[in-house]
């Protein structure tokens, strides 16, 4: 059985499912002197962190310019990187389509209960519903809802983001803390994430890892440059997984030969569909013939902060699950 290519698959469920450094007036994503965490190489993670100051015109990680005319207070979440930002910022959002607050580390379910949501899905949110709720600023995902600028335009500001490293993920939380005014809080939670990746590098696990993602048969590796959480994986452990391009694809022979030892599973449901990928996954002789498989090692962890959460608060969950099933 083989596995479709990480991007399209990845996109495809989520759609079915559901640094800044002032320049002038504005600030941009300032991540020099980072390593290219696209190729999963480079060194070690600085601690060190760019002062922040409030802006009204920022320049994000993709070189797009974006202004406000004032700090934006209502703030509608069309994509869980959204939705991590503002809770590292100490906000919440007006509105949210996706279910990341709902975890523990965020508001927990019963506060995120009170969080309205916009129906339609993640793929195609409702505009009139987005609107109603008088956003100041709607965030959403480049290659999903970038089809909604037309629509937002003059109602609203419209800010499409596509992060694809943590690097990038940074520079977006540091974009919106300078938009907000939060600029000790993106620092202090630019710093946390950092400390945490630069001590989990320094106890680097030799075993080898895997994520997977899917639900069913057809499932993806989640690569560096490709997928956030992904890129930081070669630094705290043995992850040979590359990006195979479009059409790409990993088959379960590739995985058994490179014997896996810790193995994390991303379930992406459907409507009503029910059950983990793993214990799909299980039904193919070569699967129990993984020694992750075999010794107990098949993590199934929460999709929406792995897959979707790509904020920093989500990447440090991350890291804190990897790390203590990777000892």
């Amino acid at each position: 059985m083989s596995l479709i290519s990480a991007r399209p698959l990845r996109y495809r469920l989520a759609a079915v499912l559901t640094g800044a450094l002032l320049v002038g007036c504005g600030a941009s994503a300032d991540n020099s002197g980072e390593e290219d965490e696209k190729s999963g190489g480079g060194g070690r993670t600085s601690v060190d962190v760019k002062p922040l100051e409030p802006a009204r015109k920022i320049t994000d990680a993709q070189g797009k310019t974006l202004s406000t005319k004032k700090e934006p207070k209502r703030v509608v979440c069309l994509v869980g990187l959204c939705d991590d930002m503002l809770a590292e910022l100490g906000l919440t959002p007006t509105a949210t389509n996706n279910a990341l607050l709902a975890h523990p580390d965020f508001l927990g379910k019963k506060k995120a209960a009170d969080i309205p949501v916009i129906p339609g899905g993640f793929v195609a949110p409702e505009i009139e519903s987005i609107l109603s709720h008088k956003p100041d600023l709607v965030i959403g995902l480049e290659d999903t809802h970038g089809k909604l600028a037309p629509a937002l335009k003059g109602a609203t500001t419209f800010w499409a983001v596509q992060p694809t490293t943590w690097q990038e993920s940074v520079g977006y939380l540091r974009n919106l803390g300078a938009l907000t005014g939060r600029t000790e809080e993106a620092v202090a939670a630019e710093k946390r994430f950092r400390t945490k990746l630069a001590a989990a590098e320094k106890t680097k696990s030799e075993k080898t890892s895997l994520i997977i993602y899917g639900s069913d048969e057809n499932f993806g590796v989640a690569t560096p440059g490709i997928d956030v959480a992904a890129g930081f994986f070669p630094r705290i452990s043995d992850y040979p997984w590359k990006s195979r391009g479009v059409g790409g694809s990993y088959s379960m022979e590739e995985i058994l030969a490179r014997e896996v030892e810790v193995l994390f599973v991303e379930t992406l449901t459907f409507g009503g569909e029910k059950g983990k990928l793993s214990e799909k996954l299980s039904e193919n002789p070569l699967w129990s013939r993984i020694p992750a498989v075999k010794n107990g090692e098949v993590h199934e962890v929460n999709s929406e902060v792995w897959a979707k959460g790509r904020g920093t608060r989500s990447l440090g969950i991350v890291l804190d699950e990897a790390t203590a099933a990777l000892r």
